[in-house]
């Protein structure tokens, strides 16, 4: 059974608490919150032992599970590393990209499991399709949210993004070539609604909207490749795959078959629309529970401390660019 302590007891904190305390092969050992009454506060609720400090907690276990904020995520993350602690780390991985370059060599000399809390990528709805997804060429990204002051600490991009941003970056197997940016600050000091558009050096384009400002969430992702369209939806857990297959001489058309006569000399194809089945599954436990399963079984985690790099080191680069408009809209070459 491995020992583990959370730090941060906020929003997702306690339901990291909550989700840990279901999960056989841990024992979790207590929590630390830098604001004494939060922690005395979830220490009584959720009767699990607070720790007066973060050393302290990282001390007494095997496994730390970080959910504090962005700001002090490379502070406790170093602190465990260096003392060879296994790490989940909630996203983004840190506060920049030096940080999470850092954060990467340390894990990698420490020689211990980590893994970034990109959740989404233990969505059902983006399990069912994920072995569907062969190359894709074209992939549209809808992140949309009502406003929560929570989480306004830092742009949309990293808030809400950056979680498009990662599953785009484990589907299509080649390098950025080209970031374009817009984005607008409305209620916050950052930008709270952006689209960017991320050019791959395969040909492959996505583009990705995220809002916090919004009357309705709304999750979802579109991918086009050949011969197929994949539509996810995050929030209903909802999939839908629309294949085109060609048509054997012989085989004859369903009454409400969808087919394309390519003309002459050339053969038949099909459309048709499969709902692939979804597993329900709770995606925090998910995760918490696989990263336990790689540190007992020594296998790679499943979403590594270099996918989290990565995906904040694009996230900062879109950024960038909706900073590098000049207030009257120009953008010097």
């Amino acid at each position: 059974m491995l020992k583990i302590g959370v730090l941060g007891a906020g929003h997702l904190g306690k339901i990291h608490l909550k989700q840990i305390k279901e999960i056989p092969e841990y024992q979790l050992i207590g929590f630390y919150d830098a604001d004494a009454a939060v922690a005395e506060r979830v220490s009584k609720e959720m009767n699990i032992p607070s720790f007066p400090s973060a050393i302290e907690l990282i001390k007494n276990v095997d496994v730390v599970d970080i959910v504090v904020p962005t700001v002090a995520h490379y502070e406790y993350a170093t602190i465990a590393l260096r003392q060879f602690k296994h790490v989940f780390i909630e996203k983004p991985l840190a506060g920049n990209t030096e940080e999470a370059k850092t954060l990467v060599a340390l894990a990698r000399e420490a020689n211990v499991k980590t893994q970034v809390g990109h959740v989404e990528r233990f969505n059902p709805a983006f399990l069912a399709v994920k072995g569907r997804c062969e190359n894709p060429m074209f992939i549209e990204a809808h992140r949309l949210a009502q406003f929560n002051p929570r989480g306004t600490d830092v742009s949309v991009i990293l808030d809400l993004m950056i979680h498009d941003i990662d599953i785009i970056l484990s589907l299509v197997k080649s390098d950025v070539k080209r970031i374009s940016a817009s984005g607008v600050s409305v209620v916050s000091d950052t930008p709270d609604i952006a689209n960017a558009r991320i050019e791959f050096d395969n040909g492959c384009v996505a583009n990705l909207t995220s809002s916090r400002i919004s009357l309705k969430n709304m999750r979802k992702i579109r991918m086009f490749q050949k011969d197929a369209y994949i539509s996810v939806d995050l929030l209903a857990h909802k999939t839908e795959v629309v294949k085109m297959k060609e048509m054997q001489e012989d085989e004859e058309e369903g009454m409400f078959a969808m087919v394309i006569d390519q003309g002459p000399g050339k053969p038949k194809k099909q459309i048709y629309l499969e709902n692939p089945s979804i597993t329900p599954n709770n995606a925090i436990r998910m995760e918490l529970y696989e990263f336990a399963q790689s540190i007992i079984h020594n296998k790679p985690t499943i979403v590594t401390i270099e996918d989290g790099a990565k995906a904040l080191e694009t996230a900062e680069k879109i950024i960038e660019r909706i900073n590098y408009i000049q207030p009257d809209g120009y953008r010097p070459e």
